[in-house]
């Protein structure tokens, strides 16, 4: 099973001088990239078109120079020019020396292209970008042709979302693994398309997406003689009289995933709106400030607490009473504040959007969202909690420093109540799933591949946090 991994740029360095430590030479990983741009390349051009790729100094243009090489070899009309001088790294240089001895020549940028390829600048970009590189991107981004970038757009640091100019790419070829900012607001939509290729370097990394490849291999399997018990019983801590659809959307998502009971602690005027809806759910009435005094149902696996609670006085009394508990607990909505949490054995899990990431941290939402995986990692690394922050591309970061990024979902989900399907989710996921860590990661991937479903035959703009619950016997068909 391919795994898309995501590095870091000082991971990438670090693993090109392992490569070296271990014999791999430097001089055939950069031959095996170029090798294996070319042939993603001639994927996306033809042989009359007008080719020009813009080669920088570092390993990046080497790549650059050894994919020009490539396609001249193959009868392409390409053209390489080095418009911040000749190559200086090591390789590159072997590279471009190369180039020139198979008697190829380097050009001058002049007249219109068809295609134009960014090797520029890679992984050890920083800013601020020279004036001589804004000049080309500038360029570039002119021009009426299609623009692919290698590796990374110049312009875009590998780790962070902060882009002052850089160069819209239609698509790029990302070598060896995504990096951060391919997935970041603010960098992510100058990327175009993507597509990572494999150039011979070991794969590894504590940072992944998580696909649905994975979701099938870790999806428990249902057994014939099943009951109610197997799939667990979950609590829901949730719903006030002004807010009732928080309680009742969890409830119904957390029914549709397949948990065997759920009690939810609600008022009495909350749990009439829910029983004719969700009419599978017990009820705690009260049962805030029940759990609040202690008073914990017997024979949980798993317990929610946020949507639609507002009391901040008893949600901390009842989170004091929670987190002595063994039993993985979600946090969500009014539950999520700035706090200090004590270590478990077993999981908590809080469900912030970017504001409830900003007021749990004090950092502004626009930074968070430009460093989304490190914010998030840092996080939970040092609460021992798991953060699932939500959004495009939602974060799943975990307490042992682990990143599990979803690339499920799209902007239907933007609207009230979906969080609170979410919740559900979770809910019933750590009630029955023995790998909790899968459960988030498949709770997080249902939820936006429900949205996805709806978007294939209906407007996203309709979708309804309801009918994320309803799509859901779709998507998890596709796992039993």
């Amino acid at each position: 099973m391919f795994v898309l991994f995501i590095y870091r740029g000082e991971e990438i360095k670090t693993i090109d001088r392992m490569a070296a430590d271990k014999g791999l030479d430097t001089f055939t990983l950069m031959e095996n990239a170029g090798r294996a741009l070319f042939e993603s390349v001639v994927k996306q051009v033809n042989k009359r078109q007008r080719i020009l790729i813009l080669a920088g100094k570092g390993n990046n243009g080497g790549d650059g120079v050894v994919l020009a090489r490539y396609l001249k070899q193959h009868g392409y009309t390409c053209e390489l020019a080095i418009p911040l001088g000749k190559p200086v790294s090591e390789t590159a240089e072997r590279h471009y020396h190369y180039y020139l001895e198979c008697g190829f020549e380097v050009a001058e940028i002049g007249g219109t292209y068809d295609v134009l390829i960014d090797a520029l600048l890679g992984v050890g970009a920083r800013l601020p970008l020279r004036d001589g590189i804004e000049t080309l991107i500038d360029w570039m981004n002119e021009q009426q042709a299609f623009r692919i970038a290698v590796d990374i757009p110049t312009g875009v640091l590998a780790d962070g979302g902060e882009v002052e100019k850089a160069i819209r790419a239609d698509q790029t070829c990302i070598l060896h693994g995504y990096k951060p900012s391919a997935i970041l607001n603010g960098s992510e939509e100058y990327y175009g398309q993507m597509e990572v290729l494999d150039i011979g370097l070991p794969q590894t990394s504590n940072w992944r997406v998580w696909t649905k490849e994975d979701v099938a291999a870790s999806f428990p399997r249902r057994n014939a003689a099943s009951h109610k018990g197997t799939f667990g019983t979950g609590l829901l801590i949730a719903g006030t009289d002004e807010m009732p659809g928080s309680a009742m959307l969890a409830s119904l998502a957390a029914m549709r995933s397949g948990i065997g009971k759920l009690t939810v602690a609600t008022t009495k005027f909350t749990s009439g709106i829910i029983a004719g809806r969700v009419p599978e759910c017990t009820f705690l009435h009260g049962g805030l400030e029940k759990v609040a005094g202690g008073d914990m149902p017997k024979g949980m696996k798993s317990v929610a607490i946020g949507p639609g609670l507002d009391d901040e006085d008893m949600i901390e009394r009842a989170l004091n009473e929670l987190l002595k508990s063994d039993l993985p607990i979600i946090i969500d909505a009014g539950a999520l504040q700035k706090r200090r949490y004590p270590k478990r054995e077993a999981m908590t899990i809080l469900t912030p959007h970017p504001g409830e990431f900003s007021r749990m941290t004090g950092i502004p939402t626009k930074d968070i969202q430009k460093d989304r995986l490190r914010l998030a990692v840092e996080y939970a690394t040092s609460n021992k909690v798991t953060v699932v922050l939500k959004g495009r591309n939602t974060v799943m970061a975990f307490p042992d420093g682990d990143v599990l990024v979803n690339e499920t979902g799209n902007d239907g989900l933007a609207k009230g109540g979906t969080g609170d399907t979410l919740t559900g989710l979770l809910l019933a996921f750590t009630s029955y799933f023995e790998d909790k860590k899968a459960a988030v990661a498949n709770a997080v991937y249902c939820h936006g591949a429900s949205a996805d479903h709806w978007r294939e035959t209906r407007a996203k703009a309709s979708l309804l946090a309801s009918d994320v619950s309803e799509n859901l016997s779709y998507v998890l068909k596709e796992f039993e």
